[in-house]
């Protein structure tokens, strides 16, 4: 394998990790970090595609699927970690991380004259950003599912609505999922099914697992269909769409404060979050070039 192409594939790993972190982090929208990556729209057609030309769309999608699963277990045990510990300046990161990428997806509409419709585009999106985020303060929290075929229905829909919100820009599928009151259950499930399998307890383990396949095969459903209703629309209002998702972009990091609460400010704190702002811009701003 030539090194460029390792190259490559090892930068779109560690994309498809910041996407997986993101998309469990209330407030923080992995498909925002896919558009301040650059590789929103390569993972939409390639999902779109997969029928049509599966070997190529399976070679460009492994790498981003490895480092999402990676990114999902680096939270279980490091950002949630670092979260608890220092939360503003992991905080200002992501937000760093986010707003990275908008000089580039500005770029692509910047020579374009301003239409009425790609104001009400912007306007639009931004405005949804906040409805979850209030709805989701009060939610009472479900902290256990019992397995019947009800519920196998209802995480398959927890599923596929997670799905839609993590493709969709802007929008948080963690923060969907504490608005339902589902977040800590499933966020629990999924670190104590790692945890049981790294201790090899195969009982605990077997429970985690028949929790996390129905929901699995919602998050499947709703990427490949609201993939192919996304890519439907990028085509059809390209300008516009581009508005609306700046619009998510730019409103991100309102829906990521307000999940911080009542947070204390020393200088120490301070500093580090400029730094660590800067530093998710930076990072973020260098991937979307490649």
């Amino acid at each position: 394998m030539k090194g460029d192409t390792m190259k490559e594939i090892l930068l779109d790993i560690f994309k498809g990790a910041l996407i997986g972190v993101a998309n469990v982090i209330p407030g923080v929208s992995g498909g925002t970090l896919a558009v301040s990556t650059g590789v929103y729209e390569k993972i939409i057609n390639a999902i779109n595609n997969i029928r049509k030309d599966f070997k190529q769309s399976v070679k460009t999608l492994w790498p981003f699927a490895l480092g999402i699963v990676l990114g999902i277990a680096l939270l279980a045990f490091v950002i949630t970690f670092l979260l608890e510990k220092f939360a503003v300046p992991t905080t200002a990161c992501f937000i760093g991380l986010v707003l990275g990428g908008v000089p580039t997806l500005y770029k692509k509409i910047k020579d374009e004259k301003i239409k009425w419709t790609h104001v009400v585009s912007f306007i639009f999106t931004l405005a949804i950003i906040i409805v979850p985020v209030v709805i989701a303060v009060n939610t009472k929290a479900i902290s256990s599912v019992e397995i019947n075929f009800l519920n196998i229905i209802i995480l398959m829909a927890l599923g596929v609505i997670s799905a839609a919100a993590m493709v969709v820009p802007g929008v948080s599928g963690s923060m969907i999922l504490m608005m339902l009151g589902y977040y800590n259950f499933i966020i629990g499930t999924i670190k104590d099914t790692i945890s049981s399998f790294i201790h090899l307890n195969m009982t605990a383990f077997g429970s985690g697992v028949v929790i996390m396949i129905p929901f699995a095969i919602g998050v499947l459903l709703g990427i490949v269909i609201i993939s192919k209703i996304i890519s439907y629309v990028l085509k059809k209002w390209p300008n516009a769409s581009t508005w609306g998702i700046l619009g998510l972009v730019v409103a991100s990091p309102f829906a990521i404060i307000v999940k911080l609460g009542a947070i204390v400010l020393t200088p120490e704190v301070i500093i580090a979050s400029i730094l660590t702002f800067i530093a998710g811009y930076f990072i973020s701003s260098k991937l979307g070039e490649n």
